[in-house]
């Protein structure tokens, strides 16, 4: 265990084992150490309150470095919509004009045009970014 040294006040805080997280011992090692805490929560402002975030905030850097989830491109929000949101390829194609626009999209057939991603967005409640960002198209992939 270490010891910070007292500062200007006198003020002096222990300092339970915290280290960067550079390997996936590490990783390993601080999941380790805040499963303890989610049994019983340390209370903000203590000393194991100041840890559990510390590791925390440790290990989402951590896990942000070694795992990056790359950004679901629009076709894939819209299958995420379908089958976890409780929205469906019908309500999609009412929302687009037909039932084969809205298969041509989801099939990666035909581009999401800008009255499309307002309609959607409006309609699913879902950011206009994400609709509008860059994607493969089908014919792009050969």
């Amino acid at each position: 265990m270490m010891q910070i040294e007292a500062d200007a006040a006198g003020i002096t805080e222990p300092v339970k084992d915290i280290r960067p997280i550079r390997t996936a011992d590490d990783h390993r090692w601080a999941l380790a150490e805040v499963d303890r805490y989610f049994a019983k929560e340390p209370a903000v402002g203590t000393p194991d309150g100041d840890r559990f975030e510390v590791l925390l905030a440790l290990i989402a850097a951590y896990e942000e470095r070694a795992f990056p989830i790359a950004a679901a491109d629009p076709v894939e929000i819209l299958h995420f919509a379908i089958t976890d949101m409780g929205r469906s390829q019908a309500e999609l194609a009412r929302l687009l004009g037909s039932r084969a626009r809205a298969s041509e999209i989801l099939s990666r057939k035909r581009p999401l045009n800008l009255a499309q991603i307002r309609a959607i967005s409006e309609a699913w409640h879902l950011p206009i970014a994400l609709l509008a960002a860059p994607y493969r198209l089908e014919h792009d992939a050969a």
